[in-house]
């Protein structure tokens, strides 16, 4: 990809991996050079997931002036598999900020999950600067809270890290919490592989008679202990939130504090809520980013759920008009479900139309979101449902999100 000042931007090189690496643990921590090896070594992502912008004018073995890497998701709606993407470890040179090296990166990272079918990408990042690359605050990151009360263990449960031999069972734990929510995102096969390997945070299981029946990630102690991601029975959750607090009193006594993340909407959120601290009615909360470029793929994806909501709802049959401003879809849903989305152009008047207007940066929070069609029209001036309410109202309902991301979002 072309640039002016003649920076090379493409995947990195193998030989390019240690430049990147540095970077990566000069703008963060060691912890992210040992996630780059993992990832790029790894035989579903590889070397070509990380991409550089590379300066040809600077010697030999420090020409990787900025990074990102593109990891697969997949996001699912109702049932739906989306494929997706998320763009992570992000760095660059101090000495090279301000010259849109991201905004380039991040272009490129677009193009290349557009090109291989992703119909969304997610993130966490820091505040605002996504926004400026289509991403929009879309799904409620859990609230971390302050243990305060810690559950006595049953002595036969044990706790211990978790090995490869044990993802499948942790893939079916985290698949059963993630049953009971909207959207859900779990980890790639991939991604289970490099939580057990890395050093950034441990991945624990709880055993009972040799089977898994709780699994948790934890960051590490002289970090301050957040759980996050815990899934399973009472006895191995309560035999992990225990084990929590002993490695803080452990590390820091006096002060054996422990934060977990709860799970709104899931099983386990009955069992790990009552040992938090209260809710803070003042805390915004944090969001994860979505962006969702084109709306007609996601939608053609989704039919078997708007079909679904639309019936339950018993509602006639209807054409339905919904204008991004930029471009727009029209399709016809009803009782027998919903038919082809079809793609048009910029559409500025919807509702004059008789449709309902959502601008290009409110399209995720609209599918993923917790506000739904009519709570994203009180927040913005520009959702516009018109005449569509109902339908709108019907097809794009408030939702609970469950994401599990390579980086825990604390």
């Amino acid at each position: 990809m072309p640039r002016d000042d003649a920076i090379e931007l493409r995947s990195a090189h193998d030989d390019e991996l240690d430049e990147v690496a540095a970077l990566l643990a000069d703008r963060g921590d060691d912890a992210d050079a040992v996630d780059l090896r993992l990832v790029a070594a790894d035989p579903d992502e590889g070397v070509g997931s990380v991409l550089v912008a590379v300066d040809p004018s600077l010697p030999q073995g420090r020409r990787v002036v900025s990074t990102a890497t593109l990891l697969r998701e997949t996001v699912r709606v109702g049932g739906v598999a989306l494929p997706a993407a998320q763009v992570e470890m992000v760095a660059t040179m101090p000495s090279y900020e301000g010259r849109g090296l991201v905004r380039d990166l991040m272009a490129l990272a677009h193009r290349r999950s557009a090109d291989r079918g992703d119909v969304l990408q997610v993130m966490i990042g820091i505040p605002f600067f996504y926004r400026q690359f289509g991403y929009a605050y879309s799904m409620r990151i859990p609230d971390t809270r302050v243990l305060d009360i810690v559950p006595s263990p049953d002595p036969s449960v044990v706790v211990r890290p978790a090995a490869l031999d044990d993802v499948a069972a942790m893939q079916e734990l985290q698949d059963a919490e993630q049953a009971a929510v909207a959207v859900s995102m779990p980890h790639s096969p991939g991604c289970w592989r490099w939580l057990c390997a890395r050093d950034g945070s441990a991945q624990w299981v709880a055993t009972h008679d040799g089977r898994v029946i709780a699994t948790a990630r934890a960051t590490p102690p002289d970090e301050g202990v957040v759980l996050g991601e815990i899934a399973g029975s009472r006895a191995g959750v309560e035999a992990i939130v225990a084990h929590a607090h002993r490695l803080a009193s452990e590390h820091g006594p006096g002060d054996a504090t422990v934060l977990a993340m709860d799970r709104p909407g899931t099983p386990v959120h009955d069992l790990v809520g009552p040992l938090l601290a209260p809710v803070d009615p003042a805390d915004a909360g944090h969001w994860f980013y979505a962006r969702i470029e084109r709306l007609a793929p996601v939608l053609e994806r989704l039919r078997p759920v708007l079909s679904a909501r639309w019936a339950e709802a018993g509602l006639g049959e209807q054409e339905v008009l919904l204008s991004s401003y930029r471009s727009h879809v029209r399709f016809r849903i009803g009782p027998d479900g919903m038919g082809p989305v079809a793609e048009g152009g910029p559409l500025q008047a919807p509702v004059s139309a008789g449709g309902s207007g959502v601008p290009p940066d409110v399209l995720a929070p609209l599918l993923l979101g917790p506000h739904g069609a009519v709570g994203l029209e009180r927040l913005h001036p520009d959702v516009l449902l018109g005449r569509q309410r109902e339908a709108m109202a019907v097809l794009f309902p408030p939702v609970l999100a469950d994401l599990l991301t390579f980086y825990l979002p604390v």
